[in-house]
């Protein structure tokens, strides 16, 4: 039975992950009649006067968004953990998770709303920020904290719930032990329970940094929404689109998509090596 699931899990990523991938690598090597072009196809993508701004875009989106998952669900975890009222603890695990049974787009949809001064449940504040219309609400400059927000709402209560469960497999002997000793609920956190979340913390970081490089339904959504005021090629992952389905280039849409996967390798590979994600003990 259990070479059926590897089995079908095997044919899946095969389908479409690996093979997805060898031809995006050969059309990124290539021209449009299939000759080998060398490294062309990535020149002309980085030479692109969008590129830059949106490798920029990206990149500040990705250090918030990764800063607040590390730091506050870290830390929300603990608390929760640290909650001894059973049905106090579960109820605060659900209502977190539960903005994640929310699809990408349907998320993102919702949000219109909440970032609509006029007819947010949070307009007030809003107008007190000195927004009076959505269209000041999502301003280029604006969007990177939005977009982290959006996200942390989405994505936060699934590994906030992760870290729970990587808590309650500490020991109680040793937590007993620190309390014994006369450590306060602070000190076991940050002496105990934070260094052994450390791979945990990696393991965070690295799927959502893979999630993060790939931002396109947020800025998509928020592009047709405020009749272009949001740019659509705000992304690099919306800037493959446009290579693609705008410019009918392809090959510089796949030289994109290998671009990035190098950043996300190159960065996770540091998530890796100072979360110890493979060491033993």
């Amino acid at each position: 039975m259990s070479y059926a699931f590897i089995a079908v899990y095997a044919v899946l990523t095969i389908a479409f992950g690996i093979l997805p991938a060898i031809y995006a690598l050969y059309l990124a090597f290539t021209d449009g009649d299939g000759a080998f072009a060398g490294f062309a196809n990535f020149t002309k993508v980085m030479s692109d006067f969008r590129f830059l701004p949106a490798v920029g875009h990206v990149a500040l989106y990705l250090v918030m968004w990764l800063v607040a998952l590390v730091v506050l669900v870290t830390f929300l975890a603990l608390v929760v953990h640290a909650i001894r009222v059973r049905w106090l603890s579960k109820t605060l695990r659900f209502v977190f998770y539960l903005p994640g049974a929310l699809a990408g787009a349907s998320s993102v949809l919702l949000w219109l709303f909440v970032l609509d001064p006029t007819a947010s449940p949070v307009g007030g504040l809003l107008r007190l920020m000195g927004f009076s219309s959505f269209v000041q609400v999502i301003v280029p400059g604006n969007l990177p904290p939005i977009f982290a927000v959006i996200a942390f709402w989405t994505g936060a209560g699934g590994w906030i719930v992760i870290m729970y469960g990587a808590l309650n497999n500490i020991s109680d002997d040793v937590i007993e032990a620190a309390r014994i000793d006369g450590a306060t609920t602070v000190q076991i956190a940050w002496r105990i329970q934070l260094p052994l979340l450390r791979k945990w913390i990696s393991y965070m970081g690295i799927m959502s940094l893979a999630a993060g490089t790939q931002l396109f339904v947020e800025p998509q959504l928020l592009s047709q929404a405020s009749n272009a005021i949001v740019p659509n090629d705000y992304s690099l992952n919306q800037l493959a689109y446009q290579y693609a389905f705008q410019q009918n280039d392809f090959n510089g849409a796949a030289a994109i998509s290998l671009l990035l996967l190098v950043i996300a390798l190159a960065l996770s590979a540091v998530f890796v090596t100072r979360g110890g994600l493979f060491e033993r003990g």
